[in-house]
């Protein structure tokens, strides 16, 4: 295993204290907790909202937290839920007195744990609501998941309901365009190599020189199909066509195109042009792009498509401002 590290079992605990010693205008640690917040928490008169999970799919939660999008972020370990008293802390931390709304991407620990720390949020006298994120159309269960699996479709719920939040909004409207954004997002994965979880040392799965897997999760979890690597054409046509099956797409969209962390931008742009290609053949026009990574998988080579179907609420939240680490608009 070849990684800048010290102690593997320290490694969260270092990422989060050199993010926050980097952007240090823009974020705080909540001291004793792995959980990092915009600068003027809690914010009067506003809506605080949390993701999280685990690490490892930087800059995937904390690169989100910030003026648009997130209140604050809570990292697990990697590819692990943060516990409830950690997120609990968060709840409590961001709290103006309007509510909490949490996004959940659904894997078993992170909805178990979020679920958890909202009831005891309650018991304490906060509003809490919630969504639970399950963009993947790949496969209904997997190792980690009952139900679809949540992954980088997240970003555009922490940019809408981020949005939602900033103008104002009370919780039940907040709640209302995440779950929106979630009934209009759908995505899938491929990968063409492991990664590996300092923890363990060893890649988290195999990979033949000549193959792809196709329907990935990005914690390794299986896919649907294991094959020859195709050309960027072949790859687009494998994504598009399973997302287009599952949902009908038409008139404005966005879309994404999510590096896993090891992928050069040179391919993701090579895909875009491609997927944009068939899109447009299919009379489908793209509103807006994003290329570059958002939800990655530590050092895995692949890459997933996101598209998400807009209206005009969708199009003016999504095109709203928003100042954080990662994506900036």
């Amino acid at each position: 295993m070849k990684k800048i590290i010290n102690d593997p079992n320290e490694a969260v605990q270092d990422m989060l204290e050199g993010l926050v010693m980097a952007y240090p205008q823009k974020l705080q640690r909540l001291a004793e907790t792995t959980v990092v917040m915009r600068k003027n928490v809690p914010v009067t008169g506003k809506v605080g909202l949390i993701s999280g999970g685990g690490s490892g799919h930087e800059p995937a939660h904390a690169g989100y937290v910030g003026k648009g999008m997130l209140d604050a972020a809570v990292a697990g370990e990697v590819f692990t839920s943060p516990t409830p008293d950690q997120v609990l802390e968060a709840i409590k931390a961001v709290d103006s007195g309007n509510g909490v709304f949490l996004v959940i991407k659904n894997y078993t620990g992170d909805v178990m744990n979020f679920e958890m720390a909202a009831e005891l949020a309650e018991a304490e006298g906060i509003q809490v609501e919630k969504v639970i994120v399950n963009d993947d159309v790949a496969v209904e269960d997997s190792s980690f998941t009952t139900g679809r699996r949540g992954i980088a479709g997240t970003v555009f719920v922490h940019k809408i309901a981020g949005a939602k939040a900033e103008e104002g909004a009370e919780l039940s409207e907040v709640k209302r365009v995440a779950e929106k954004v979630v009934a209009n997002v759908r995505s899938m994965g491929m990968a063409l190599t492991p990664c590996i979880v300092p923890a363990s040392g060893k890649p988290s799965f195999q990979l033949d020189e000549n193959e792809m897997e196709i329907g990935i999760g990005i914690h390794g979890e299986p896919g649907i199909e294991r094959k020859r690597i195709g050309t960027a054409m072949e790859i687009a046509h494998e994504l598009t066509e399973k997302i287009l099956k599952d949902r009908e797409f038409s008139g404005d969209v966005a879309v994404m195109i999510n590096g896993l962390g090891a992928t050069p931008e040179m391919e993701l742009y090579i895909l875009n042009k491609n997927v944009q290609k068939i899109l447009s053949e299919k009379g489908i026009h793209v509103y807006k792009t994003y290329v570059g990574e958002y939800m990655t998988s530590l050092e895995m080579a692949g890459c997933s498509l996101t598209l998400l179907q807009l209206d005009e609420e969708l199009k003016s939240l999504l095109d709203a401002a928003a100042d954080t680490i990662a994506f900036r608009q």
